[in-house]
């Protein structure tokens, strides 16, 4: 992936300084490839003979196979279960981890993916983790950009952020998955195309949405989005196609849909065209604040998920909030 390779020679430059801290934040967009990046880092942070100038492992020693075979018991990954949360006992699982010794390696790695959905109790337990490190653990904490993370967390790690490719690079890399790909399962370009300007040209999310339901979802999602605002469909209804999408990927849609209001309101244009209509329509009859509101609606809805929310019930609560934008009936007069 080319545009990791900005993030991963900064990174080398502090290795090379001896600055490699022991708490590295990795920041990026959805599907721009932070876990892609942590996985490397932790290949080349445990092999015996790596070529750090080079930022290669050797591929050869016994640690590389391990890695290779996704069983290095000096690698562990944390990440979100079902209730959308780090919890707690997955922090203590991970202070035992590192204050005991590696078993095969010299160090140890810990991922931590998506720090940004650590609740307020596993946040707190991974405080003195952070705290007090050892001396053979490096902690990977990868978080989303535009997700909080709390700042006494955030004030104990050193941060590295990982940039969006530009549409080149992320359909030059799209297109060379795809070809890979069986050629029944194949998606068309006119798909590709779709899936990475709804994925804002985050390639690994792009390949996500264009082989999987998301594309088809989110077309059913947007026309029921039309005829609810127009008073032609019942709440229920409209909301169907945002319930089966997941919670998640609705919001991910309704944010994009109002950072796109947002940006028409100042006279930017929006990344996804086939809602442009409707959403000029409500621009133009709202003050830009209006778009922020909608924002701070669904930030809300993305904590409630937090605990086990039901998707149906919240996409109908922003429908609602999306349908006090358009503008009232004047009664006509005799």
């Amino acid at each position: 992936m080319a545009w990791l390779e900005d993030a991963w020679g900064r990174l080398l430059q502090r290795i090379a300084g001896n600055r490699m801290p022991h708490a590295l934040m990795v920041t990026g967009e959805n599907g721009v490839g932070k876990r892609l990046f942590a996985n490397a880092l932790a290949g080349l942070l445990v092999c015996e003979k790596a070529d750090m100038d080079a930022g290669s492992p050797c591929g050869i020693c016994k640690q590389c196979e391990l890695v290779a075979a996704g069983t290095h018991p000096d690698i562990r990954t944390y990440a979100p279960e079902k209730s959308r949360m780090i919890k707690i006992d997955q922090i203590r699982s991970l202070s035992a981890f590192a204050v005991g010794s590696p078993q095969v390696a010299s160090r140890k790695v810990a991922i931590i993916d998506r720090a940004d959905q650590l609740n307020i109790n596993s946040a707190n337990a991974l405080l003195k983790t952070l705290e007090e490190p050892a001396e053979d653990v490096v902690l990977l904490l990868l978080q989303e950009s535009g997700r909080p993370v709390l700042p006494t967390i955030r004030s104990r790690c050193q941060s590295l952020l990982i940039a969006t490719p530009d549409g080149d690079q992320a359909a030059g890399w799209l297109a060379t998955a795809v070809r890979a790909m069986d050629g029944d399962n194949r998606p068309t370009p006119e798909q590709c195309a779709k899936a990475l300007a709804l994925a804002a040209n985050a390639p690994r999310l792009a390949l996500e949405y264009a082989t999987g339901e998301f594309i088809s979802l989110r077309d059913e999602a947007l026309d029921n989005f039309r005829h609810f605002m127009k008073g032609q469909l019942t709440l229920s209804e409209a909301a169907k196609p945002f319930k089966a999408m997941g919670l998640e990927s609705a919001l991910w849609l309704f944010e994009g849909w109002a950072g796109d209001l947002a940006r028409i309101s100042v006279g930017g244009e929006p990344r996804d065209a086939e809602a442009a209509d409707m959403l000029t329509f409500l621009a133009k009859n709202n003050p830009s604040w209006r778009a922020h509101e909608l924002l701070d609606a669904i930030h809300e809805s993305r904590s409630a998920g937090v605990y086990n929310v039901n998707p149906e019930l919240e996409a109908g609560r922003l429908l609602i909030a999306w349908q006090k934008l358009m503008p009232r009936r004047r009664p006509a007069t005799g």
